[in-house]
């Protein structure tokens, strides 16, 4: 790793207007910090380090005797501790005279995805004096910005849900045609088996889910547990993958549809409403980038979920409205949410996430529709993974 590195962060921190960045780990509880630091995988870690990169100058290393190595790759002065009364007094000495600085904390645990720092650590290092404040915006530039390579792979498994979900509608409407037997779980490994045709894994199977089914955001149907689709039926089906090579990233996608000729009137003005919602957030990250003014991931979800609430359906939109995307499916930047917990990340340039907002009838059906949203370095917003604009109907 390159000065370049440090010379970046040090410009964030300057913009953020922090001290310093002070990384920590132990035993790989903070994931994020080895991320962004580069140790690899089966670099084996047993005790503490801290990395400090400050606003000006050059980074300090405090790393256990035992493990002096582990932060070898990294530029900077390394301090070594075997007590833990030397962890204490390094840190007084490295952070002296700084007020403000940058871990992985969230204040009230509100964003828990970033909140890797425990307790106790937080307090030894208030006790230096100094003022910690959450890295949230900085880790995103670290670990969910995209190069170009990771939007090709992102493209690439975009069209292969979008080709994989019309075989799978195809596949059901041939075996209700032929009046042959047909499962959920038969149309998830159909799925499954596109996704490895097309050089594609996923970390999870997809979903398909019927009628009441539906209506539950994490059903999904196993061998011995799944429902026969049969005519009539209304069908959900959600599915993502990546492809199978290093750094490649997700796509994911959600389409509902019908085994009948047309959906039921209530179908159809709920299929109306959270196809509303989800085009009113899209509009909403459009018009923000195209002014060049900052959009958060919670005003996105809020917007989504207004739409929802007016219609008389709040109660049964009992998700986020969206997640990021990156190698992992939920990536690790801001996600669309002013629900679960209240996120106030910035959406990023070069970042990617799902627009998934929904409505869940218990006992009835539930529609989820969702695609990615892609904002280049430029600020362009672009949709992948292709749009729902009507119910998909399968005996027509």
């Amino acid at each position: 790793m390159n000065n370049n590195f440090i010379t970046n962060i040090q410009s964030l921190l300057e913009k953020q207007q922090l001290d310093g960045w002070l990384l920590y780990d132990f035993r790989r509880s903070n994931d994020l910090a080895c991320y962004v630091l580069k140790i690899p995988p089966q670099t084996l870690i047993t005790r503490r380090f801290f990395y400090w990169i400050p606003r000006e100058g050059q980074p300090i290393k405090l790393v256990h005797a035992i493990e002096s190595h582990i932060l070898d790759h990294l530029p900077g002065e390394t301090k070594k501790y075997r007590t833990w009364q030397e962890i204490e007094t390094s840190l007084m000495t490295i952070l002296k005279g700084y007020k403000s600085i940058a871990m992985e904390y969230s204040p009230r645990n509100a964003i828990p995805y970033i909140s890797k720092v425990d307790a106790g650590t937080i307090e030894v290092v208030r006790d230096c004096g100094v003022d910690v404040q959450s890295s949230a915006d900085l880790l995103q530039q670290y670990t969910s910005v995209w190069d170009a390579y990771k939007l090709e792979t992102h493209l690439y498994a975009a069209d292969v849900l979008d080709r994989s979900v019309d075989a799978a509608w195809n596949f059901i409407a041939d075996h209700l045609r032929g009046q042959q037997s047909i499962t959920e779980y038969d149309v998830q490994q159909f799925i499954l088996a596109e996704f490895a045709r097309n050089g594609c894994r996923a970390s999870e199977a997809p979903i398909c889910a019927v009628n009441a089914n539906s209506s539950n955001p994490h059903y999904v149907p196993d061998r011995s547990n799944s429902a026969l689709i049969k005519p009539g039926d209304f069908i959900l089906i959600d599915l993502w993958c990546k492809q199978d090579k290093p750094r490649a990233v997700y796509a994911d996608i959600t389409r509902v549809g019908v085994a009948a000729a047309a959906p039921t009137p209530k179908q159809q003005a709920i299929f109306e409403i959270v196809k509303a919602a989800r085009d009113a957030g899209t509009q909403l990250v459009q018009e923000r980038f195209a002014k060049n003014k900052p959009v958060m991931g919670c005003e996105v979800d809020q917007c989504c979920r207004d739409v929802i609430v007016k219609a008389g359906y709040g109660d049964y939109f009992i998700h986020r409205t969206g997640h990021n995307i990156d190698e992992n499916d939920h990536g690790n930047g801001a996600n669309l949410d002013n629900l679960e917990t209240q996120d106030t990340r910035q959406l990023l340039p070069g970042t990617c996430f799902s627009i998934e907002p929904g409505i869940y009838l218990p006992g009835e059906f539930g529609v989820r529709l969702e695609y990615d949203v892609y904002v280049s370095p430029e600020g362009d917003v672009r949709v992948t993974g292709g749009i729902q604009q009507n119910i998909t109907c399968l005996l027509s």
